[in-house]
């Protein structure tokens, strides 16, 4: 008796998508399935980046149909398709970007710029079209992290192109100005400085913008999450209490504008001696993830305090792309992963889907 359609959508219904934990029918990721005399063909599309995983995905599937009864062949295609999601009401959504996802901490020195570098670097490594706005005016950071140097173009009047670094295309204030010069504004300049970067920035059809956030919680950063048409924010800490107190403002502030919290990511977790082996909790133990119990929040992951990224984020070549196979990057690509589902389950932007009205006298 020959396979039925009906059948193989019961196998795919309990084949759990190993990353999201949910089987690949209820996340309508099965298309194009097609059944004929025991010949089976379908995609598999992910609302997420993972190149790295697309074959253990697609064996996955082929392993589990087949061994349904008379089957002659399983063609599988996995693939990714990233939608745009919705923002904060009344905030003007930005051309050319898909989804805005700002990585923010309510205090400086916890790693928040190395982390936004990495992440953006691991999601373009999945596949993803991925760019990253230094929203830090007073000290951005991006362009020594990229190791991009030089000035943007400017083709048409009133814009600027990204600048590209490791296959990411990039803005900052630091592309503009000398590297020295300190930036002697007050909030309102940054302001609007920082809203130019961002509207001005002729972004090329990008999945993902991550925006490297300033530092706090103040008039600053409140107006750029009011301003900044946000999907979600991350949330980067230390386990200590001082940055912990200062990371749960900044969560509430997000909460207050209602831009949603994609997560928390927990950064110079531990320090492993690199001679002896010995794992100690410079920072303290277990503050992200209590951090998120407290607060209903994902946690993202935990990164360690390792010499590396440092050494290789202050040399232009951040650890995804200095060690790719390496753990720590590793690290990266799962939390940027989990960053990229969490952001396919919030709301999509349906403002496509209404006609434009025009009136007009006639």
């Amino acid at each position: 008796m020959a396979v039925t359609v009906e059948a193989v959508q019961a196998a795919l219904k309990g084949l759990i998508d190993p990353n999201t934990k949910i089987d690949f029918v209820t996340a309508k990721a099965v298309k194009n399935l097609q059944v004929d005399s025991g010949n089976i063909s379908l995609d598999i599309v992910l609302g997420y980046p993972a190149k790295s995983q697309f074959e253990s995905i697609r064996q996955l599937v082929i392993d589990k149909l087949s061994g349904l009864p008379d089957i002659s062949s399983v063609n599988v295609k996995v693939s990714t398709q990233v939608v745009a999601h919705a923002v904060q009401r009344g905030v003007k959504l930005l051309p050319g970007v898909k989804n805005i996802i700002a990585i923010a901490s309510g205090k400086g020195g916890v790693g928040k710029s190395t982390t936004a570098a990495n992440l953006a670097l691991a999601l373009a490594a999945e596949g993803a079209r991925v760019g990253i706005l230094d929203a830090d005016i007073y000290g951005p950071s991006q362009p020594m992290m990229l190791g991009i140097t030089g000035r943007p173009e400017s083709i048409e009047e009133n814009t600027i192109e990204p600048m590209e670094g490791h296959g990411l295309q990039a803005s900052s204030i630091g592309f503009l100005v000398d590297q020295d010069s300190p930036m002697v504004w007050r909030g309102p300049m940054v302001t609007s400085a920082l809203e130019q970067l961002l509207r001005q920035t002729r972004w090329r059809d990008l999945d993902y913008l991550i925006v490297d956030m300033p530092p706090g919680t103040g008039d600053i950063a409140l107006t750029l999450s009011q301003k900044v048409p946000v999907t979600g924010a991350v949330i980067v800490t230390t386990p200590q209490d001082i940055a912990l107190l200062d990371a749960r403002k900044g969560l509430k502030m997000f909460e207050k504008v209602g831009v949603p919290i994609v997560g928390i990511i927990e950064n110079m977790s531990t320090y492993i001696c690199p001679n002896c082996g010995h794992e100690e909790h410079v920072f303290g133990t277990g503050g992200g993830e209590k951090m998120c119990k407290d607060y209903g929040v994902d946690f993202l992951g935990s990164l360690p305090l390792n010499l590396s990224i440092r050494e290789q984020a202050d040399a232009g070549c951040p650890t995804v792309v200095a060690d790719p196979e390496g753990v720590i990057s590793a690290i990266y690509k799962n939390i940027a992963r989990q960053v990229a589902i969490r952001v396919a389950d919030l709301s999509k932007d349906m403002s496509s889907k209404f006609p434009s009205i025009v009136i007009q006298n006639t």
